[in-house]
C-alpha cells in the first residue's frame, strides 16, 4: 500500500498521508513520496494549488517512533538533512500555494509541515501538539521558528514544555490557523483551494518569495541549528528513557 495518495482535480493536487495503521506517522518512504509528489506538482502546469491532508481521522502523528528504536545509532542531524529539512524548504520555496487541510490530530514533525504550508484549514475537532519534549527532544522541522512567529514566544515555549494540545478554535484565535470547518470541512477546503487555483499564479509566487524574504530569511539556518540540537538531544539518557516510556506506554522517569 502506498504511503501517499495523490489526486488532481480542477487545478488542485491533493496529497493524502496514508499510513492509517500508524496514525499517518512519517517514515522515510512517506517523506520521500511527499517530496517527489510536491516536485511533480510544481512542474505540472495543470496544478495551481496543492493540498496536504491525512487519511481517516488523523492528519499525522509525526515521525514514526519505531524508526528511532536504534537510539544513538541514528544521527538525527543526518536524518533531518535527508527528510524534514528539504521537505520544509521545498514547501516554502514552491511557487504554488500549499494548504494544510488538518483533518485531525497533528503532532511533532507533521506540525512543522503544517506550519510550513501557506494556509492551514483545520477541522473543528483537530488539535496540534509540539510533541518533542514528550520523548526528551528539541523541536525540529522548523517549529522553533514557525511557532513563535504565529503564537508568540511565550506561548510557543509553554506548549513545548507542557506538550499540551492546541485545539483548532484556539489556534484560529491566535492566528495559527486560517479557517476552521465542522461538518463542511471538506467543502471548505475545496472552496479555498479552488479560489487559490483560479488566482494569479505568477503574482502568488512573487508574493510568497516576498513573505519568505521578509519573515523567514533565516529558515535554512534555523533548520540546520535544529539538527545540531536534535543530534545532541538524541544521544542523552533522557531521550532513551523517553522513547522507552513511549513504546512501553508509561510515564517517563527523568
Amino acid at each position: 500500500m502506498t504511503t501517499l495518495l495523490t489526486s488532481t482535480q480542477a487545478g488542485t493536487a491533493t496529497l493524502t498521508l496514508n499510513r492509517p495503521e500508524r496514525a499517518n506517522s512519517f517514515n522515510f518512504e512517506m517523506v520521500n513520496e511527499l517530496i517527489n509528489a510536491l516536485t511533480a506538482a510544481e512542474q505540472d502546469p495543470q496544478v495551481r494549488c496543492v493540498v496536504i491532508t491525512g487519511s481517516g481521522k488523523v492528519f499525522s502523528a509525526g515521525q514514526d517512533i519505531s524508526e528511532m528504536k536504534q537510539g544513538e545509532k541514528i544521527s538525527y542531524r543526518e536524518h533531518l538533512e535527508k527528510t524534514y529539512n528539504p521537505l520544509i524548504l521545498q514547501i516554502r520555496k514552491m511557487g504554488k500555494p500549499v494548504v494544510a487541510a488538518v483533518n485531525g490530530p497533528c503532532a511533532g514533525a507533521a506540525f512543522g509541515v503544517a506550519l510550513a504550508c501557506d494556509l492551514r484549514i483545520a477541522k473543528a475537532n483537530a488539535y496540534f501538539v509540539v510533541g518533542f519534549s514528550g520523548i526528551a527532544l528539541a523541536p525540529d522541522s522548523g517549529i522553533s521558528l514557525f511557532l513563535p512567529k504565529y503564537i508568540g514566544l511565550g506561548r510557543a515555549q509553554e506548549y513545548f514544555y507542557s506538550n499540551q494540545p492546541i485545539f483548532a478554535r484556539r489556534a484560529h484565535q491566535w492566528g495559527m490557523v486560517n479557517q476552521v470547518g465542522g461538518f463542511g470541512f471538506e467543502a471548505l477546503v475545496n472552496r479555498v483551494a479552488a479560489e487559490l487555483a483560479s488566482g494569479p499564479r505568477e503574482a502568488f509566487a512573487a508574493g510568497k518569495k516576498a513573505f519568505n524574504n521578509a519573515i523567514l530569511p533565516n529558515l535554512e539556518e534555523a533548520l540546520h541549528y535544529e539538527g545540531i540540537l536534535q543530534d545532541e538531544a538524541g544521544k542523552t539518557a533522557e531521550h532513551r528513557e523517553g522513547v522507552a516510556a513511549f513504546l512501553g506506554k508509561r510515564k517517563p522517569k527523568y
